[in-house]
């Protein structure tokens, strides 16, 4: 089968790979249909996530069709359409019982990490019955690719840990995909004010459409005084880092409001400064996760029902022949308007 596969910080190649098996009673195989790419796979080409390991093929988000089940998989059967969680679970360590499965003993983030994962025509899914979703008959295969991670992400480790309430004041830093996923569903909760912080103009219109009050280009190196600006000196109850470098989460630390939340979404792969000596009266709190995809069943609901419609972040389109160019493409926002691509394997 073809597959994108690692090779080391800044190494990528399209190879033929066998065609993964059965390992374990609860796996499963699935023939890609769909996935795309993750700013978490730059980060990993950036050399950002050392474990994982050269020779793995990356991805972890996509749909697909079962082609076979291990025999304790009870949910599933060859044939079903599925939308592949970026996080594998077991249902019932410790950590999956608090609901933590970014944590669970014999899963957490495996595809694309730790295992093989999903740019390639076939994948092994572990703990199959509580790491996959059926997909409705008339569903958006393409929108429901987004809800394998960005869509839970913006939500969960964004909007969910930072509290985001009625007629509160949010500001987002980064209005990369998973940033304007967190944007995306902040409207759940009617807040007064999104205020979206970016370099991009493009992606800063972007947020516009999807219902930014307010937008802010950091090139000037002003964020902060401007965002302290629009909120008469206050600052945000909520500053969601969506980027994962130290400028960003400084802005965030700069503009939160006292009482106010900090969620960190964002993958940092060097150090951050944690500016104790203006915030240590603060009454601040600071939120660090890695998704759970504990809604994605919700979200997938909402989906259903027309109330989120995740296609808007789809720019282009790819075959996984393709898959060097959508890499380019992706990793060139700036020049190329890129948002979310699909690969269709």
């Amino acid at each position: 089968m073809k597959a994108l596969v690692y090779g080391g910080p800044g190494q990528k190649t399209l190879e033929e790979r066998p065609k993964p098996q059965l390992k374990d009673a609860t796996d499963a195989i699935i023939r890609i249909t769909k996935t795309t790419i993750c700013g978490t796979d730059l980060h990993i080409l950036k050399g950002d996530v050392p474990t994982v390991a050269p020779g793995t093929v990356l991805g972890h988000e996509g749909v697909g069709i079962i082609e076979s089940v291990g025999t304790g998989v009870t949910t599933f059967k060859p044939g079903d359409r599925v939308l592949i969680s970026c996080i594998t679970s077991c249902g019932k360590c410790e950590f999956c019982r608090k609901g933590m499965y970014s944590h669970c003993t014999t899963g957490g983030w495996q595809l694309g990490h730790l295992i093989d994962g999903t740019q390639a025509e076939y994948v092994r899914v572990p703990h199959a019955d509580t790491s996959l979703y059926p997909i409705p008959a008339d569903a958006d295969e393409e929108a429901l690719v987004m809800l394998s991670d960005i869509l839970p992400t913006g939500f969960e480790c964004g909007v969910l840990n930072g509290k985001v309430q009625p007629g509160s004041t949010v500001a987002i830093v980064g209005a990369g995909p998973v940033g304007l996923a967190a944007l995306l569903t902040a409207r759940f909760y009617s807040p007064a004010r999104i205020i979206v912080v970016d370099l991009d103009d493009n992606r800063l219109e972007v947020a516009q459409r999807f219902g930014a009050t307010d937008l802010v280009n950091s090139a000037d190196g002003k964020a902060a005084d401007t965002v302290k600006a629009l909120t008469e000196g206050r600052g945000v109850d909520t500053a969601i880092e969506a980027v994962g470098i130290p400028a960003t989460f400084g802005i965030c630390e700069s503009i939160v409001a006292a009482g106010g939340i900090i969620a960190n979404v964002g993958v940092h792969g060097t150090k951050v400064d944690l500016h104790l000596e203006t915030l240590w009266a603060h009454n601040i709190s600071i939120t660090t996760r890695l998704v759970d995809t504990a809604t994605t069943g919700m979200l997938l609901k909402t989906v259903q029902s027309k109330a989120l419609d995740p296609s808007v972040l789809i720019t282009h389109r790819f075959t996984l022949d393709q898959a060097l160019d959508a890499y380019e493409t992706f990793a060139g926002a700036a020049k190329s308007k890129a948002l979310k691509v699909i690969i269709a394997a």
